[in-house]
Formats: C-alpha cells, sequence, structure tokens
C-alpha cells in the first residue's frame, strides 16, 4: 500500500448519507494527496421481492425532517412527492442497481469515487429520479462523458452486480452495520473506524489526523 486507504462505506438510499455528502467530498479534496479513497456500497435495501415506497415511507416522512435539522441539508420537493404520496408513486427502492452503476463508474474514474456516489444521491434525494430505472443514470453520463452503450452493457453484465454484491459482503465482514460509516486501512489488517453514523467534518478531520500522527510515530 502506497498511502493509507480511507473506505467510505455508504447506500445510494440512505438518507444520512445525502447528509454526509458535503462532508465527505470536502475530506476527498483535503486529503486527496495524503490518501487513497474508495467507496463500497452497502446494499441497505435488498430483497427477494421489491417493496413498494409505502412500506417505509411513513417512517422516511418523520426521519428525512430528523436529518434536515440535525445536518442542514435539503431534501427536494420532487423526492419529497413519492415519500408524502406513496399511492401514487411507481417506487420500488432497492440498492442493487445504484451499486453497480457506482462500480461501473469506478472502472472509469476511480479517482473521482466520492463525487459521483455525491452525485448518485442528489439525484435520488433531490431531484427525485428512481435509481432503479436505468434513465436516472442518463445525465450523469453526460456529465462524465461515459459513452451511453458502454454503460448500458455493463449494467446488464452479471460481473457488474458480481463486484456490487462483493461490496455489501465487504461491507459484512468490515462489521459495518449502519451507514454512513468510515474506517481507514493502514495495511492488509490493520483497519481505523474513524466514524459510525453522520460526523461532522471537523470531527472527522481531528479523527484523520489522529491516526494519521500515530501512523508516522508508529
Amino acid at each position: 500500500m502506497d498511502k493509507p486507504i480511507l473506505i467510505y462505506c455508504y447506500d445510494a438510499y440512505c438518507g444520512w448519507c445525502y447528509a454526509f455528502s458535503p462532508v465527505i467530498k470536502k475530506i476527498s479534496g483535503d486529503y486527496k494527496d495524503q490518501l487513497e479513497f474508495e467507496v463500497l456500497s452497502g446494499g441497505m435495501i435488498i430483497s427477494e421481492k421489491a417493496r413498494h415506497i409505502s412500506v417505509t415511507a411513513g417512517y422516511i416522512q418523520q426521519a428525512y425532517k430528523v436529518v434536515e435539522e440535525h445536518t442542514g441539508i435539503k431534501f427536494g420537493a420532487d423526492y419529497l412527492w413519492h415519500i408524502n404520496n406513496p399511492d401514487g408513486s411507481d417506487w420500488y427502492p432497492s440498492s442493487e442497481k445504484p451499486a453497480i452503476a457506482l462500480c461501473i463508474f469506478k472502472e472509469f474514474y476511480p479517482e473521482r469515487q466520492i463525487e459521483f456516489a455525491a452525485d448518485l444521491q442528489y439525484a435520488l434525494h433531490f431531484e427525485g429520479r428512481d435509481l432503479c430505472d436505468d434513465e436516472a443514470y442518463r445525465h450523469l453520463l453526460e456529465k462524465y462523458s461515459i459513452q451511453e452503450e458502454t454503460f448500458y452493457t455493463k449494467l446488464k453484465n452479471e460481473e457488474y452486480k458480481d463486484r456490487a454484491y462483493y461490496e455489501f459482503a465487504l461491507c459484512k465482514q468490515l462489521q459495518v452495520t449502519g451507514y454512513p460509516a468510515v474506517l481507514m486501512q493502514l495495511s492488509e489488517t490493520k483497519f481505523h473506524l474513524l466514524s459510525r453514523g453522520y460526523t461532522a467534518y471537523e470531527e472527522l478531520k481531528d479523527r484523520i489526523d489522529e491516526v494519521l500522527k500515530e501512523t508516522v510515530q508508529g
């Protein structure tokens, strides 16, 4: 390992991760010379039979307000329409497709993983795009200059689905039980848990600095 790796375990459907996006983006900018960055999808919503948004809408109606109050992030009107009008929504949330999309994206731009994960969350939680719909990714292909045919071929390729499920398994192996979670990998076997759940920028920065300092001294 050339540099320590900061591992960000997140899920595209996690509202707290959406709120954490500005924090982790700032951290990735601040430490780009000292750390490598890896985003892993956690597979928060995976089930054999997809469940309609109405199953969780009641909970989200309360939870998103707590996230906004605690972090200052805003959820978009187009997203909240589905939460407040579940009977009219055609959403069946699943973490699978955005996780596959992230695996494809990492192949093209490994150095921009944090940015792309944040864009996925913004697409869902602010713009109200259905991440289970192939069309939800088209505007990002334009932004990152990825050829549509290449992306959509890979999106249906079992290899990338396997990679996504490997990431879900890896998060479990790292004993991540909630999102967002941030760890630092210092060697093949040495990991530091830096944060579990939403963490403010200053607090996370202090913890990173502390671990880096210990590493130098050690």
